[in-house]
Parts: structure tokens; C-alpha cells; sequence
């Protein structure tokens, strides 16, 4: 029953983490139809996009808030390991346990920091300065983005996802 719990939410949070992703790789597949149509246009045209600028600006940072659970869920971001390559089995767990807690903290008071700032965003309806395009839907990816790794982390502090995230079963991961 826990084990079925357990998969159930390590495939859930990978499969939706999965979508985040895929949705910032097309991200980055657009900046880059950008650049080269921008330098096309330049060198064609000698007229480059006005807007190319503040996209590929909206884009990369999209990109960046929808690859980080993923990155967190699968713990492949840049670690160092000195520290827990030198501990005992039950100090690691314990060091496994405060990294969560402290990830969890993290979230908690960013997006605590970020909601705010979102909803005075939302009120002026503030604009990018060139192509006045609305910000606050960019801006929504970063409490979301946030909010998800939270979840990530909590699950990890409560036992539904190992703390390495480094599971066979997890789907798309190779063992």
C-alpha cells in the first residue's frame, strides 16, 4: 500500500515535471527561431525585430523556472559531495533530511516574497518597456515553479520520494 503510494507520487511529480520541462526546452527552441531571425532580418532587411531582446530575455528565464523541479525531483543540479562522501550511513540521512527542510524553508519564503510582487505586477498591469508585452504571466512561473519544488522537497521529508531522488523505478530515469 505505501510502496503503491510511493510510486504513484514519485511518477506523478516526474511525469508533470516532465511537462515543466518540455514546455521550457520549447522555450529555448523559440530563442534560439528568435536570434537567427533576428540576425536574418538584420542582415536582409537592415531591420532587426525590436521585441527580439525582451523575448529571448522573458524566454530564458521561463525556461530556467520550468527545468528546476525536474532538476530538483532528479537531484541533478550541481552538488557537492565532500561533506556527505564522509558520513556514516544514519548522518547522511540526517544531512539528506536537513537539506529537504531547508529547501522546503527556501520555497516557502520565496514564494512567500514573490506573491506580492506578482499581485502589484497584476494591479498596474505592467508592461515590458520596448513591446509592452504583460508581465505578470512570465512573472506567475516563478511561484509556480517554486510551489512545485516545495512539494518535491516536502515529499522528500515525509518518505514518498527517496531523498537522493535517484529511484530505478521512476520513469524515464535509466538504472
Amino acid at each position: 500500500m505505501i510502496a503503491s503510494i510511493r510510486h504513484r507520487t514519485r511518477q506523478g511529480l516526474e511525469y508533470l515535471a516532465l511537462a515543466f520541462a518540455a514546455v521550457g526546452a520549447l522555450g529555448m527552441t523559440a530563442i534560439v527561431g528568435l536570434v537567427v531571425s533576428g540576425v536574418v532580418m538584420r542582415k536582409v532587411a537592415n531591420s532587426p525585430f525590436y521585441f527580439t531582446e525582451e523575448v529571448v530575455g522573458l524566454l530564458m528565464s521561463t525556461s530556467l523556472l520550468l527545468a528546476l523541479p525536474l532538476v530538483t525531483l532528479r537531484s541533478d543540479h550541481v552538488r557537492v559531495t565532500i561533506v556527505a562522501a564522509n558520513l556514516s550511513g544514519r548522518s547522511r540521512v540526517w544531512l539528506a533530511f536537513l537539506a529537504a527542510a531547508v529547501g522546503l524553508a527556501f520555497g516557502i519564503w520565496l514564494t512567500a516574497e514573490a506573491v506580492p510582487w506578482l499581485e502589484f505586477a497584476m494591479r498596474f498591469n505592467l508592461k515590458t518597456e520596448t513591446s509592452r508585452i504583460l508581465l505578470y504571466p512570465w512573472m506567475a512561473l516563478l511561484p509556480v515553479s517554486v510551489v512545485f519544488m516545495s512539494i518535491v522537497f516536502a515529499a522528500r521529508l515525509v518518505g514518498l520520494i527517496p531523498a537522493d531522488g535517484d529511484d530505478a523505478d521512476a520513469p524515464g530515469r535509466q538504472s
